[in-house]
């Protein structure tokens, strides 16, 4: 009888994810997610809108992120919760509007960890030419998947040093870059115009991965304190490293040239003449697309997770391994999606895109924060700020790319279509099981 009670009690028992996650580890996995491909691809796509006045793209790219990043760090104060803004959406404004604000947080960030794979591969067939790219950014995506699998502490230690790796190569960059500056690049500077506007719509991008560490917040150690510190010390880091590496290449490399390059940081590095430095700055890429993916996959799965447990999607992503206490359904759902996806994406497409679900999502995010009881009057206006700073980007991939707005359209359709479905479905199934 006693032991029947025992095996009742620890049926009933609920399995917990692993609060594994320390401060500087959980800046490292924003700095991997923000500091990425992005800076090491489009930067040239800035430079062809921005010209000389890049850097001011990335400013302003960098204060629209923050503004929103301090309504993520109320949030995360008040409830630190796995699925962040999926959560925040649900609880503050509607389960639908959570609901979409997941949706395009998975959709986002899946388009982001496939584009990503095959940034990398494109990096290592360049060294290794003949290897069959799409072939190997599908085999990144799964190894990565199998690191996530066995947890989120083994999974942020090779985070850490591929980020270390990173800053170290960008900093490199900016150190042996200056010593060839030519501040006749920067001529004619114009800082107020359109296409300094549209650049930071783009650079955007690069920035967009700064609430990662909120999706995984139940894993994250002292999560209410660590999680909104993270998250600001991140995207200040980021930031500034954005800001040196652009003035660098600038000085390095006219803005036409930058813009005309597919590896712009490598371009810019080889007017110094110093071929290792060159293979260095592409290491560097290679490393980036790396750290990107790898808390992509992280992300997506604890996002499908969250929002499977409040059985918004199927059940069955819910689940955690027995062993490693990780949602090993919707980590092999998250990595196989991407591998299958590199056979088919548009790179061309996907930062418009991305960016479109990103800034979405930020939206939600934004109207949440206004909502939260207790707010000063201050917060509610930066959230409010917040909101419109994105809104305006949201019009300006109008101009943009059209098709991005159109494709980004039609995932919402997709996405409410399924929610209705989903809704009556599980309706219908309640009925059956009374």
């Amino acid at each position: 009888m006693n032991l029947r009670l025992i095996v009742i009690v620890l049926e009933k028992q609920d399995k917990k994810l692993k609060r594994s996650i320390g401060l500087w580890s959980a800046v490292a996995i924003n700095v991997g997610a923000i500091i990425g491909g992005g800076i090491f691809v489009v930067t040239g796509i800035v430079a062809g809108y921005a010209g000389s006045a890049l850097v001011i793209s990335m400013i302003i790219a960098g204060i629209i992120a923050f503004i929103t990043a301090t309504s993520f760090a109320r949030l995360t104060a008040w409830q630190p919760v796995e699925g962040s803004v999926y959560e925040y959406g649900r609880q503050l404004i509607s389960p639908f509007s959570g609901f979409l604000a997941g949706w395009m947080w998975i959709v986002a960030n899946t388009f982001t960890g496939a584009a990503v794979s095959l940034g990398f591969a494109y990096y290592l067939t360049e060294a290794f030419p003949g290897m069959p790219t799409n072939i190997v950014a599908a085999a990144l995506c799964l190894g990565f998947t199998a690191l996530n699998l066995v947890g989120a502490k083994e999974s942020t230690k090779v985070n850490n040093f591929l980020v270390s790796i990173k800053l170290a190569i960008l900093a490199f960059f900016v150190v042996f870059g200056a010593l060839h500056f030519n501040s006749g690049n920067f001529l004619p500077f114009y800082p107020l115009t359109n296409g300094v506007l549209y650049g930071s719509f783009f650079i955007f991008f690069a920035y967009g991965g700064f609430g990662r560490v909120a999706v995984v917040a139940e894993e994250v150690k002292d999560a209410k304190r660590n999680v909104p510190r993270a998250l600001l010390l991140s995207l200040g880091i980021s930031m500034a490293v954005y800001v040196l590496v652009g003035v660098v290449a600038v000085g390095l490399l006219n803005p036409h040239a930058l813009s005309i390059s597919s590896s712009p940081l490598s371009s810019a590095m080889n007017v110094t003449g110093n071929s290792l430095a060159v293979k260095i700055i592409s290491v560097g890429g290679l490393v980036a697309t790396a750290s990107v993916l790898l808390t992509a996959i992280l992300g997506v799965s604890r996002m499908a997770y969250s929002m499977a447990r409040r059985n918004d999607l199927p059940s069955i992503l819910a689940r955690l391994h027995s062993k490693y206490l990780t949602p090993y359904y919707a980590i092999l759902g998250s990595g196989i999606l991407m591998a299958v996806l590199v056979l088919f994406v548009d790179l061309t497409r996907v930062v418009a895109v991305s960016t479109f679900a990103l800034l979405f999502t930020y939206s939600i995010t934004n109207i949440s924060a206004f909502k939260l009881k207790g707010n000063l009057k201050r917060q509610k206006v930066l959230a409010m700020l917040g909101l419109a700073t994105c809104i305006m980007l949201l019009v300006f991939i109008l101009f943009a790319s059209t098709a991005a707005w159109i494709i980004g359209v039609a995932f919402l359709i997709a996405g409410t279509a399924y929610y209705a479905a989903w809704k009556k479905f599980r309706q219908v199934d309640g009925k059956k099981a009374v």
